[in-house]
Protein backbone atom coordinates (compact mmCIF):
# COMPACT_ATOMS: atom_id res chain seq x y z
CA UNK A 1 0.00 0.00 0.00
CA UNK A 2 1.21 3.47 -0.85
CA UNK A 3 0.76 6.39 1.49
CA UNK A 4 -1.28 9.46 0.63
CA UNK A 5 1.92 11.49 0.22
CA UNK A 6 3.44 8.95 -2.16
CA UNK A 7 0.30 8.81 -4.31
CA UNK A 8 -0.07 12.60 -4.34
CA UNK A 9 3.57 13.05 -5.36
CA UNK A 10 3.19 10.53 -8.18
CA UNK A 11 0.05 12.23 -9.58
CA UNK A 12 1.59 15.71 -9.39
CA UNK A 13 4.71 14.51 -11.20
CA UNK A 14 2.52 12.75 -13.79
CA UNK A 15 0.72 16.04 -14.51
CA UNK A 16 4.00 17.98 -14.57
CA UNK A 17 5.50 15.65 -17.18
CA UNK A 18 2.51 16.02 -19.50
CA UNK A 19 0.85 12.75 -18.45
CA UNK A 20 3.87 10.66 -19.46
CA UNK A 21 3.63 7.57 -17.28
CA UNK A 22 7.00 6.15 -18.35
CA UNK A 23 8.91 9.27 -17.26
CA UNK A 24 7.08 9.40 -13.92
CA UNK A 25 7.65 5.74 -13.10
CA UNK A 26 11.30 5.97 -14.18
CA UNK A 27 11.94 8.81 -11.73
CA UNK A 28 9.95 7.51 -8.76
CA UNK A 29 10.40 3.76 -9.22
CA UNK A 30 6.70 3.21 -8.59
CA UNK A 31 3.77 2.51 -9.25
CA UNK A 32 2.60 0.54 -12.30
CA UNK A 33 1.14 2.38 -15.29
CA UNK A 34 -2.39 1.17 -14.52
CA UNK A 35 -2.16 2.32 -10.88
CA UNK A 36 -0.85 5.73 -11.90
CA UNK A 37 -3.70 6.26 -14.37
CA UNK A 38 -6.22 5.14 -11.71
CA UNK A 39 -4.77 7.57 -9.15
CA UNK A 40 -4.97 10.39 -11.70
CA UNK A 41 -8.64 9.66 -12.43
CA UNK A 42 -9.36 9.59 -8.69
CA UNK A 43 -7.45 12.87 -8.32
CA UNK A 44 -9.60 14.50 -11.03
CA UNK A 45 -12.86 13.18 -9.56
CA UNK A 46 -12.01 14.67 -6.16
CA UNK A 47 -11.19 18.14 -7.49
CA UNK A 48 -7.41 17.92 -7.49
CA UNK A 49 -6.77 15.91 -4.35
CA UNK A 50 -6.62 12.28 -3.29
CA UNK A 51 -8.68 10.91 -0.38
CA UNK A 52 -7.08 9.06 2.49
CA UNK A 53 -7.45 5.30 2.11
CA UNK A 54 -8.17 2.95 4.96
CA UNK A 55 -9.58 -0.49 5.43
CA UNK A 56 -12.76 1.11 6.66
CA UNK A 57 -13.57 2.69 3.32
CA UNK A 58 -15.29 -0.57 2.23
CA UNK A 59 -18.53 -1.51 3.94
CA UNK A 60 -19.21 -4.93 5.39
CA UNK A 61 -21.70 -5.59 2.57
CA UNK A 62 -18.99 -4.87 -0.03
CA UNK A 63 -16.57 -7.22 1.70
CA UNK A 64 -19.12 -10.04 1.87
CA UNK A 65 -20.04 -9.47 -1.79
CA UNK A 66 -16.38 -9.69 -2.81
CA UNK A 67 -15.83 -12.87 -0.81
CA UNK A 68 -19.04 -14.40 -2.21
CA UNK A 69 -17.97 -13.58 -5.78
CA UNK A 70 -14.56 -15.11 -5.13
CA UNK A 71 -16.07 -18.38 -3.87
CA UNK A 72 -18.68 -18.58 -6.65
CA UNK A 73 -16.37 -17.84 -9.59
CA UNK A 74 -13.43 -20.20 -9.38
CA UNK A 75 -11.67 -18.62 -6.40
CA UNK A 76 -9.58 -16.25 -8.52
CA UNK A 77 -8.42 -13.14 -6.68
CA UNK A 78 -7.56 -11.16 -9.83
CA UNK A 79 -10.82 -12.05 -11.60
CA UNK A 80 -12.92 -10.93 -8.61
CA UNK A 81 -11.12 -7.60 -8.32
CA UNK A 82 -11.38 -7.03 -12.06
CA UNK A 83 -15.09 -7.83 -12.19
CA UNK A 84 -16.11 -5.85 -9.09
CA UNK A 85 -13.66 -3.03 -9.50
CA UNK A 86 -12.46 -3.32 -5.91
CA UNK A 87 -10.45 -3.72 -3.81
CA UNK A 88 -7.33 -2.46 -5.51
CA UNK A 89 -4.98 -4.57 -3.45
CA UNK A 90 -4.62 -8.37 -3.74
CA UNK A 91 -3.63 -8.66 -0.09
CA UNK A 92 -6.75 -6.83 1.09
CA UNK A 93 -9.10 -9.30 -0.63
CA UNK A 94 -7.06 -12.21 0.75
CA UNK A 95 -7.48 -10.80 4.27
CA UNK A 96 -11.27 -10.52 3.79
CA UNK A 97 -11.43 -14.17 2.66
CA UNK A 98 -9.41 -15.38 5.64
CA UNK A 99 -11.67 -13.34 7.94
CA UNK A 100 -15.11 -14.20 6.47
CA UNK A 101 -14.41 -17.67 5.02
CA UNK A 102 -11.47 -19.23 6.87
CA UNK A 103 -9.73 -22.03 5.01
CA UNK A 104 -11.54 -21.32 1.71
CA UNK A 105 -8.84 -19.20 0.11
CA UNK A 106 -6.99 -21.04 -2.63
CA UNK A 107 -3.33 -21.54 -1.82
CA UNK A 108 -1.05 -19.59 -4.11
CA UNK A 109 2.15 -21.35 -3.08
CA UNK A 110 3.14 -24.55 -4.96
CA UNK A 111 2.15 -27.78 -3.32
CA UNK A 112 5.01 -29.80 -1.89
CA UNK A 113 5.08 -33.59 -1.83
CA UNK A 114 6.82 -35.83 0.67
CA UNK A 115 8.95 -38.83 -0.31
CA UNK A 116 6.22 -41.35 0.68
CA UNK A 117 3.64 -39.46 -1.44
CA UNK A 118 5.98 -39.52 -4.41
CA UNK A 119 6.61 -43.27 -3.92
CA UNK A 120 2.87 -44.03 -3.86
CA UNK A 121 2.38 -42.01 -7.05
CA UNK A 122 5.26 -43.80 -8.81
CA UNK A 123 4.01 -47.24 -7.69
CA UNK A 124 0.53 -46.39 -9.01
CA UNK A 125 2.08 -45.35 -12.33
CA UNK A 126 4.17 -48.56 -12.46
CA UNK A 127 1.16 -50.75 -11.75
CA UNK A 128 -0.70 -48.93 -14.56
CA UNK A 129 -3.76 -48.53 -12.39
CA UNK A 130 -4.57 -45.49 -14.45
CA UNK A 131 -3.23 -43.27 -17.26
CA UNK A 132 -0.39 -40.92 -16.39
CA UNK A 133 -2.76 -37.98 -16.74
CA UNK A 134 -5.27 -39.54 -14.32
CA UNK A 135 -2.58 -40.39 -11.78
CA UNK A 136 -1.19 -36.85 -11.95
CA UNK A 137 -4.66 -35.33 -11.43
CA UNK A 138 -5.37 -37.65 -8.51
CA UNK A 139 -2.09 -36.77 -6.82
CA UNK A 140 -2.37 -33.07 -7.66
CA UNK A 141 0.79 -32.74 -9.75
CA UNK A 142 1.68 -32.60 -13.43
CA UNK A 143 2.71 -35.50 -15.65
CA UNK A 144 6.20 -34.02 -15.97
CA UNK A 145 6.59 -34.06 -12.18
CA UNK A 146 5.33 -37.64 -12.05
CA UNK A 147 7.95 -38.85 -14.53
CA UNK A 148 10.65 -36.82 -12.80
CA UNK A 149 9.85 -38.53 -9.48
CA UNK A 150 10.08 -41.88 -11.24
CA UNK A 151 13.56 -41.08 -12.58
CA UNK A 152 14.66 -39.96 -9.11
CA UNK A 153 13.25 -42.98 -7.23
CA UNK A 154 14.03 -45.64 -9.86
CA UNK A 155 17.39 -44.60 -11.36
CA UNK A 156 19.11 -46.65 -14.08
CA UNK A 157 15.99 -48.46 -15.32
CA UNK A 158 14.95 -48.66 -18.94
CA UNK A 159 11.78 -46.70 -18.71
CA UNK A 160 9.79 -48.62 -21.30
CA UNK A 161 6.59 -48.10 -19.37
CA UNK A 162 7.10 -44.37 -19.46
CA UNK A 163 7.54 -44.42 -23.24
CA UNK A 164 4.41 -46.50 -23.65
CA UNK A 165 2.54 -44.10 -21.40
CA UNK A 166 3.68 -41.18 -23.45
CA UNK A 167 2.59 -43.00 -26.60
CA UNK A 168 -0.81 -43.70 -25.08
CA UNK A 169 -1.20 -40.09 -24.03
CA UNK A 170 -0.12 -38.95 -27.50
CA UNK A 171 -2.70 -41.29 -29.03
CA UNK A 172 -5.34 -39.70 -26.81
CA UNK A 173 -4.24 -36.18 -27.77
CA UNK A 174 -3.88 -36.89 -31.53
CA UNK A 175 -7.60 -36.73 -32.43
CA UNK A 176 -7.98 -33.43 -30.60
CA UNK A 177 -4.92 -32.00 -32.34
CA UNK A 178 -6.19 -33.17 -35.73
CA UNK A 179 -9.58 -31.67 -35.03
CA UNK A 180 -7.96 -28.34 -34.16
CA UNK A 181 -5.94 -28.47 -37.40
CA UNK A 182 -9.06 -29.13 -39.48
CA UNK A 183 -10.98 -26.35 -37.77
CA UNK A 184 -8.12 -23.93 -38.46
CA UNK A 185 -8.00 -25.05 -42.11
CA UNK A 186 -11.77 -24.52 -42.47
CA UNK A 187 -11.46 -21.09 -40.91
CA UNK A 188 -8.62 -20.18 -43.28
CA UNK A 189 -10.60 -21.31 -46.34
CA UNK A 190 -13.67 -19.37 -45.21
CA UNK A 191 -11.53 -16.25 -44.84
CA UNK A 192 -10.09 -16.79 -48.33
CA UNK A 193 -13.61 -17.26 -49.74
CA UNK A 194 -14.84 -14.01 -48.16
CA UNK A 195 -11.81 -12.11 -49.47
CA UNK A 196 -12.32 -13.41 -53.01
CA UNK A 197 -16.06 -12.71 -52.88
CA UNK A 198 -15.42 -9.18 -51.62
CA UNK A 199 -12.92 -8.52 -54.41
CA UNK A 200 -15.51 -9.58 -56.98
CA UNK A 201 -18.66 -8.02 -55.51
CA UNK A 202 -17.27 -4.90 -53.82
CA UNK A 203 -14.42 -3.95 -56.15
CA UNK A 204 -15.67 -5.51 -59.39
CA UNK A 205 -12.60 -7.67 -60.02
CA UNK A 206 -12.62 -10.70 -62.29
CA UNK A 207 -13.20 -14.26 -61.15
CA UNK A 208 -9.52 -15.14 -61.46
CA UNK A 209 -8.19 -12.10 -59.62
CA UNK A 210 -5.54 -12.63 -56.92
CA UNK A 211 -6.41 -10.01 -54.27
CA UNK A 212 -3.01 -9.88 -52.55
CA UNK A 213 -1.24 -9.17 -55.87
CA UNK A 214 -3.75 -7.30 -58.05
CA UNK A 215 -5.43 -4.89 -55.61
CA UNK A 216 -4.06 -1.48 -54.74
CA UNK A 217 -3.55 -0.58 -51.09
CA UNK A 218 -6.62 1.64 -51.23
CA UNK A 219 -8.74 -1.23 -52.55
CA UNK A 220 -7.34 -3.56 -49.91
CA UNK A 221 -8.24 -1.06 -47.17
CA UNK A 222 -11.82 -0.81 -48.46
CA UNK A 223 -12.09 -4.59 -48.62
CA UNK A 224 -10.75 -4.99 -45.07
CA UNK A 225 -13.24 -2.43 -43.71
CA UNK A 226 -16.11 -4.32 -45.33
CA UNK A 227 -15.01 -7.61 -43.69
CA UNK A 228 -14.01 -6.24 -40.28
CA UNK A 229 -17.29 -7.10 -38.48
CA UNK A 230 -16.65 -10.79 -39.15
CA UNK A 231 -12.85 -11.21 -39.21
CA UNK A 232 -9.99 -9.92 -37.10
CA UNK A 233 -7.80 -7.21 -38.58
CA UNK A 234 -4.63 -9.30 -38.19
CA UNK A 235 -6.16 -12.19 -40.18
CA UNK A 236 -7.31 -9.90 -42.98
CA UNK A 237 -3.93 -8.15 -43.22
CA UNK A 238 -2.18 -11.53 -43.46
CA UNK A 239 -4.62 -12.79 -46.12
CA UNK A 240 -4.05 -9.68 -48.27
CA UNK A 241 -0.28 -9.40 -47.58
CA UNK A 242 -0.71 -5.82 -46.40
CA UNK A 243 1.38 -4.17 -43.66
CA UNK A 244 -0.58 -2.74 -40.76
CA UNK A 245 1.00 0.69 -41.24
CA UNK A 246 -0.12 0.79 -44.90
CA UNK A 247 -3.67 -0.07 -43.87
CA UNK A 248 -3.88 2.72 -41.29
CA UNK A 249 -2.35 5.16 -43.77
CA UNK A 250 -4.98 4.29 -46.37
CA UNK A 251 -7.77 4.61 -43.80
CA UNK A 252 -6.56 8.11 -42.98
CA UNK A 253 -6.19 9.02 -46.66
CA UNK A 254 -9.71 7.81 -47.44
CA UNK A 255 -11.14 9.76 -44.50
CA UNK A 256 -9.27 12.91 -45.58
CA UNK A 257 -10.76 12.72 -49.09
CA UNK A 258 -9.18 13.92 -52.34
CA UNK A 259 -6.70 16.70 -51.56
CA UNK A 260 -6.53 17.63 -55.23
CA UNK A 261 -10.30 17.88 -55.74
CA UNK A 262 -10.22 21.64 -56.38
CA UNK A 263 -7.17 21.46 -58.65
CA UNK A 264 -8.71 18.50 -60.49
CA UNK A 265 -11.85 20.50 -61.20
CA UNK A 266 -9.83 23.48 -62.50
CA UNK A 267 -7.73 21.32 -64.83
CA UNK A 268 -10.79 19.53 -66.24
CA UNK A 269 -12.60 22.85 -66.73
CA UNK A 270 -9.70 24.38 -68.69
CA UNK A 271 -9.29 21.23 -70.77
CA UNK A 272 -13.01 21.10 -71.66
CA UNK A 273 -13.25 24.84 -72.29
CA UNK A 274 -10.61 24.58 -74.99
CA UNK A 275 -12.16 21.63 -76.78
CA UNK A 276 -9.63 19.11 -75.54
CA UNK A 277 -6.83 20.65 -77.60
CA UNK A 278 -4.61 21.78 -74.70
CA UNK A 279 -1.81 19.66 -73.32
CA UNK A 280 -0.25 19.98 -69.88
CA UNK A 281 1.87 23.02 -70.76
CA UNK A 282 -0.93 25.17 -72.14
CA UNK A 283 -3.35 24.03 -69.42
CA UNK A 284 -0.76 25.13 -66.84
CA UNK A 285 -0.29 28.47 -68.62
CA UNK A 286 -4.06 29.01 -68.73
CA UNK A 287 -4.37 28.36 -65.01
CA UNK A 288 -1.50 30.73 -64.18
CA UNK A 289 -3.10 33.44 -66.32
CA UNK A 290 -6.34 33.07 -64.35
CA UNK A 291 -4.55 33.33 -61.01
CA UNK A 292 -4.32 29.63 -60.14
CA UNK A 293 -0.68 28.64 -59.71
CA UNK A 294 -0.46 24.91 -60.34
CA UNK A 295 2.81 23.24 -61.16
CA UNK A 296 3.19 21.68 -64.56
CA UNK A 297 4.02 18.28 -63.13
CA UNK A 298 0.91 18.36 -60.95
CA UNK A 299 -1.20 19.29 -63.97
CA UNK A 300 0.38 16.43 -65.92
CA UNK A 301 -0.39 13.95 -63.11
CA UNK A 302 -4.02 15.07 -62.86
CA UNK A 303 -4.48 14.85 -66.64
CA UNK A 304 -2.96 11.36 -66.60
CA UNK A 305 -5.25 10.25 -63.76
CA UNK A 306 -8.31 11.72 -65.51
CA UNK A 307 -7.22 10.30 -68.88
CA UNK A 308 -7.20 13.76 -70.50
CA UNK A 309 -5.22 13.46 -73.71
CA UNK A 310 -4.97 16.38 -76.10
CA UNK A 311 -6.55 15.86 -79.50
CA UNK A 312 -4.04 14.99 -82.18
CA UNK A 313 -1.45 13.76 -79.70
CA UNK A 314 -0.07 10.51 -81.09
CA UNK A 315 -0.58 7.47 -78.93
CA UNK A 316 2.63 5.64 -78.27
CA UNK A 317 2.73 2.28 -79.98
CA UNK A 318 5.05 -0.36 -78.75
CA UNK A 319 7.19 -1.54 -81.64
CA UNK A 320 8.16 -5.14 -82.24
CA UNK A 321 10.90 -6.36 -79.97
CA UNK A 322 12.13 -9.92 -79.55
CA UNK A 323 14.12 -9.44 -76.32
CA UNK A 324 12.64 -11.62 -73.54
CA UNK A 325 15.31 -11.41 -70.88
CA UNK A 326 18.40 -13.47 -70.19
CA UNK A 327 17.13 -16.82 -71.48
CA UNK A 328 20.64 -18.22 -71.93
CA UNK A 329 24.23 -17.08 -71.48
CA UNK A 330 25.36 -14.14 -73.64
CA UNK A 331 28.15 -15.38 -75.96
CA UNK A 332 29.76 -11.94 -76.20
CA UNK A 333 30.33 -9.60 -79.15
CA UNK A 334 33.09 -11.16 -81.26
CA UNK A 335 32.63 -8.72 -84.18
CA UNK A 336 32.73 -5.27 -82.62
CA UNK A 337 31.82 -2.86 -85.41
CA UNK A 338 34.01 -4.50 -88.06
CA UNK A 339 31.58 -5.98 -90.59
CA UNK A 340 34.12 -6.73 -93.30
CA UNK A 341 35.00 -10.25 -94.47
CA UNK A 342 37.74 -11.37 -96.85
CA UNK A 343 36.06 -14.65 -97.75
CA UNK A 344 32.50 -15.85 -98.37
CA UNK A 345 30.81 -17.61 -95.47
CA UNK A 346 33.26 -16.09 -92.99
CA UNK A 347 30.94 -13.60 -91.18
CA UNK A 348 27.15 -13.71 -91.32
CA UNK A 349 24.66 -11.24 -89.87
CA UNK A 350 21.03 -11.96 -89.03
CA UNK A 351 18.02 -10.20 -87.51
CA UNK A 352 14.21 -10.09 -87.78
CA UNK A 353 12.20 -7.20 -89.22
CA UNK A 354 8.47 -6.54 -89.45
CA UNK A 355 6.31 -5.51 -92.44
CA UNK A 356 2.88 -4.12 -91.56
CA UNK A 357 0.07 -3.54 -94.09
CA UNK A 358 -3.73 -3.25 -93.66
CA UNK A 359 -4.08 -6.99 -94.34
CA UNK A 360 -1.78 -7.92 -91.47
CA UNK A 361 1.89 -8.36 -90.57
CA UNK A 362 4.75 -10.41 -91.95
CA UNK A 363 8.15 -11.07 -90.39
CA UNK A 364 11.35 -11.53 -92.38
CA UNK A 365 14.39 -13.40 -91.04
CA UNK A 366 17.37 -13.30 -93.49
CA UNK A 367 21.08 -14.01 -93.12
CA UNK A 368 23.52 -11.54 -94.74
CA UNK A 369 27.03 -12.48 -95.88
CA UNK A 370 29.44 -9.65 -95.05
CA UNK A 371 31.77 -10.66 -97.90
CA UNK A 372 29.59 -9.15 -100.65
CA UNK A 373 26.15 -8.47 -99.07
CA UNK A 374 24.55 -11.60 -100.52
CA UNK A 375 21.60 -13.21 -98.75
CA UNK A 376 22.22 -17.00 -98.70
CA UNK A 377 18.85 -17.74 -97.07
CA UNK A 378 15.71 -16.01 -95.81
CA UNK A 379 12.40 -17.01 -94.28
CA UNK A 380 9.06 -15.16 -94.17
CA UNK A 381 6.48 -15.94 -91.50
CA UNK A 382 3.27 -14.53 -90.07
CA UNK A 383 4.60 -15.10 -86.55
CA UNK A 384 8.09 -14.22 -85.25
CA UNK A 385 8.60 -17.69 -83.80
CA UNK A 386 11.62 -19.93 -83.32
CA UNK A 387 10.74 -22.13 -86.29
CA UNK A 388 11.20 -19.18 -88.66
CA UNK A 389 14.74 -18.40 -87.43
CA UNK A 390 15.83 -22.04 -87.08
CA UNK A 391 14.66 -23.11 -90.55
CA UNK A 392 16.38 -20.06 -92.09
CA UNK A 393 19.66 -20.98 -90.38
CA UNK A 394 19.48 -24.63 -91.43
CA UNK A 395 18.81 -23.65 -95.05
CA UNK A 396 21.75 -21.22 -95.00
CA UNK A 397 24.13 -23.83 -93.54
CA UNK A 398 23.26 -26.22 -96.38
CA UNK A 399 24.97 -23.78 -98.81
CA UNK A 400 28.32 -24.09 -96.96
CA UNK A 401 31.02 -26.72 -96.70
CA UNK A 402 32.36 -28.28 -93.49
CA UNK A 403 35.61 -26.33 -93.88
CA UNK A 404 33.72 -23.02 -94.20
CA UNK A 405 31.57 -23.74 -91.14
CA UNK A 406 34.69 -24.30 -89.05
CA UNK A 407 35.60 -20.60 -89.22
CA UNK A 408 32.09 -19.15 -89.72
CA UNK A 409 30.84 -16.52 -87.23
CA UNK A 410 27.12 -15.64 -87.12
CA UNK A 411 26.31 -12.32 -85.42
CA UNK A 412 22.82 -11.30 -84.16
CA UNK A 413 21.12 -9.04 -81.63
CA UNK A 414 19.84 -10.19 -78.21
CA UNK A 415 16.53 -11.46 -79.60
CA UNK A 416 15.01 -14.54 -78.02
CA UNK A 417 15.22 -16.41 -81.34
CA UNK A 418 19.01 -16.54 -80.97
CA UNK A 419 19.05 -17.49 -77.29
CA UNK A 420 16.69 -20.46 -77.36
CA UNK A 421 18.24 -23.93 -76.93
CA UNK A 422 17.39 -25.13 -80.47
CA UNK A 423 19.23 -22.23 -82.17
CA UNK A 424 22.24 -22.80 -79.91
CA UNK A 425 22.24 -26.56 -80.62
CA UNK A 426 22.11 -25.95 -84.40
CA UNK A 427 25.14 -23.67 -84.15
CA UNK A 428 27.04 -26.12 -81.95
CA UNK A 429 26.20 -29.05 -84.19
CA UNK A 430 27.50 -27.23 -87.27
CA UNK A 431 30.58 -25.88 -85.47
CA UNK A 432 29.50 -22.24 -86.02
CA UNK A 433 30.70 -19.53 -83.61
CA UNK A 434 27.97 -17.32 -82.14
CA UNK A 435 28.32 -13.55 -81.61
CA UNK A 436 25.75 -11.19 -80.14
CA UNK A 437 25.17 -7.44 -79.79
CA UNK A 438 24.59 -5.68 -76.50
CA UNK A 439 20.98 -5.37 -75.32
CA UNK A 440 19.13 -2.50 -77.02
CA UNK A 441 22.23 -1.38 -79.00
CA UNK A 442 21.32 -1.36 -82.70
CA UNK A 443 24.73 0.09 -83.83
CA UNK A 444 26.27 -3.26 -82.80
CA UNK A 445 24.39 -4.77 -85.77
CA UNK A 446 24.29 -1.64 -87.94
CA UNK A 447 25.05 -3.30 -91.28
CA UNK A 448 22.02 -5.59 -90.90
CA UNK A 449 19.86 -2.62 -89.91
CA UNK A 450 21.14 -0.76 -92.97
CA UNK A 451 20.17 -3.67 -95.22
CA UNK A 452 16.62 -3.60 -93.83
CA UNK A 453 16.41 0.17 -94.36
CA UNK A 454 17.56 -0.07 -97.96
CA UNK A 455 15.22 -2.96 -98.68
CA UNK A 456 12.16 -1.19 -97.30
CA UNK A 457 12.96 2.03 -99.16
CA UNK A 458 13.32 0.16 -102.45
CA UNK A 459 10.40 -2.31 -102.31
CA UNK A 460 8.05 -1.38 -99.44
CA UNK A 461 7.78 2.33 -98.70
CA UNK A 462 6.04 4.53 -101.24
CA UNK A 463 3.85 1.72 -102.59
CA UNK A 464 0.12 1.30 -102.10
CA UNK A 465 -0.52 -1.81 -100.02
CA UNK A 466 -4.13 -0.95 -99.10
CA UNK A 467 -5.64 -3.67 -101.30
CA UNK A 468 -2.70 -6.09 -101.15
CA UNK A 469 -2.90 -9.41 -99.36
CA UNK A 470 -0.24 -10.99 -97.20
CA UNK A 471 0.47 -13.40 -100.05
CA UNK A 472 1.18 -10.41 -102.31
CA UNK A 473 3.57 -8.97 -99.75
CA UNK A 474 5.35 -12.30 -99.30
CA UNK A 475 5.76 -12.64 -103.05
CA UNK A 476 7.18 -9.11 -103.24
CA UNK A 477 9.76 -9.92 -100.55
CA UNK A 478 10.88 -13.11 -102.31
CA UNK A 479 11.21 -11.32 -105.66
CA UNK A 480 13.27 -8.55 -104.08
CA UNK A 481 15.63 -11.02 -102.39
CA UNK A 482 16.32 -12.83 -105.65
CA UNK A 483 16.76 -9.52 -107.49
CA UNK A 484 19.12 -8.30 -104.76
CA UNK A 485 21.32 -11.40 -105.06
CA UNK A 486 21.32 -11.74 -108.84
CA UNK A 487 20.82 -8.30 -110.44
CA UNK A 488 21.08 -5.38 -107.98
CA UNK A 489 24.35 -3.57 -108.74
CA UNK A 490 26.58 -2.36 -105.93
CA UNK A 491 29.36 0.17 -106.51
CA UNK A 492 31.39 -1.38 -103.71
CA UNK A 493 31.49 -4.54 -105.90
CA UNK A 494 32.48 -2.70 -109.05
CA UNK A 495 28.83 -2.11 -110.09
CA UNK A 496 28.14 -5.84 -110.05
CA UNK A 497 25.55 -7.86 -108.20
CA UNK A 498 26.74 -10.29 -105.47
CA UNK A 499 26.30 -13.26 -107.80
CA UNK A 500 28.17 -11.55 -110.69
CA UNK A 501 30.97 -10.56 -108.28
CA UNK A 502 31.43 -14.13 -107.09
CA UNK A 503 31.47 -15.38 -110.70
CA UNK A 504 34.14 -12.83 -111.54
CA UNK A 505 36.28 -14.25 -108.73
CA UNK A 506 35.55 -17.83 -109.72
CA UNK A 507 33.66 -18.51 -106.47
CA UNK A 508 30.32 -19.34 -108.16
CA UNK A 509 29.29 -21.14 -111.30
Amino acid sequence: MYTLEERTRAVQLYVKYGKKAAATIRELGYPSRAQLVAWYKEWEENGGCLPERSAGRYTSEQRRAAVGHYLAHGRCNAFTRRELGYPGCWKLLADWIDELAPGERRATEPKTFSIPEKQVAVETLEAREGAARDVAEEVGSSRCSLYRWKRELLPGREDVVEEKAKGADAAIDAPEARRAELEEEIRRLELRRDVMRGAIELLGKGMGAVPENELTNEEKALLIDSLRPKWRLADLLAALSMPRSSYHYQVGAIAAGDRDAEARGLVCAVFDANGGMYGRRRVSDELKASGHALGERKVARIMREENLLARGMPRKKRGYGSYEGEISEHPGNRVGHDFSAALPNFLWLTDVTQFSIPAGKLYLSPVLDCFDGAVPSWMVSRSPNAEMANSMLEAALETTTEEERAHLVIHSDCGCHYRWPEWISICKGAGVTRSMSRKGCSPDNSRMEGFFGTMKNEMFHGRDWSVATLEDLEQGIDEYMRWHNEKRRKRSLGSMSPLQYRRSLGLAA
